[in-house]
């Protein structure tokens, strides 16, 4: 989906905060977010799609003020919720007020995935464009490479398309691909010479 997640190749934000020695949790309550997003999965038992888009769905201006483990808390009280849990009623009576959950799922269920892929459309050197598609659910093509032009150079074997995991229980694989791009034909100040390297299933390609 198109949402404020997807910060990929965009410029504002400021530098990424990194310290090289870092420790695991900042607060003692980031490990126990952890452990009830590990008790909730052991609950509902989501994919990785749909764990990824209940963080996607969060309000734009949570996310941008949240960190790191309150969007996995976030995450956590959604699915549980509509998993059938707990109700946001019971949640905010035990939080001793509102709770912030993510909106709903815009995407509607996938109850035909289609056939596996297994042979690969495309080989290495083959000129290949991203789709230019903007769906309404989960989808690990980011934003900023669609209509897009590369070069496949790996070819990385067949998984299940995040796209159809994330909205239902069906699955469909296909092949996957490293795709090399031009830092120039993504961003038109780009320095000379660097390349940007995308990992892609095959339903986001086209030939060029």
């Amino acid at each position: 989906m198109d949402g404020i997640h997807d910060l990929g190749g965009m410029q504002g934000f400021g530098a990424v905060d990194h310290a090289p020695a870092e420790p695991v949790f900042h607060e003692p309550w980031e490990g126990r977010a952890r452990t009830l997003m590990e008790v909730v999965l052991g609950a509902v038992q989501p994919n990785g799609g749909e764990f990824r888009h209940a963080i996607e769905r969060m309000v734009p201006g949570h996310y941008l003020t949240s960190s790191y483990y309150e969007h996995w808390l976030t995450a956590a009280a959604t699915l549980a919720v509509e998993h059938g849990l707990f109700t946001r009623e019971d949640l905010e009576a035990r939080a001793g007020g509102a709770f912030p959950l993510s909106g709903p799922v815009l995407a509607p269920p996938v109850t035909d995935p289609g056939a596996d892929r297994g042979e690969p459309r495309f080989g290495v050197g083959d000129q290949v464009r991203v789709r230019e598609w903007h769906p309404p659910g989960h989808t690990r093509c980011p934003r900023y490479i669609r209509g897009k032009t590369g070069v496949v150079v790996r070819l990385d074997g067949s998984y299940s398309v995040p796209d159809v995991e994330a909205h239902g229980s069906a699955r469909r694989h296909e092949p996957t691909y490293s795709v090399r791009f031009d830092a120039g034909e993504l961003w038109s100040d780009a320095q000379h010479g660097v390349c940007v390297h995308v990992d892609l299933w095959e339903s986001y390609l086209e030939p060029a």
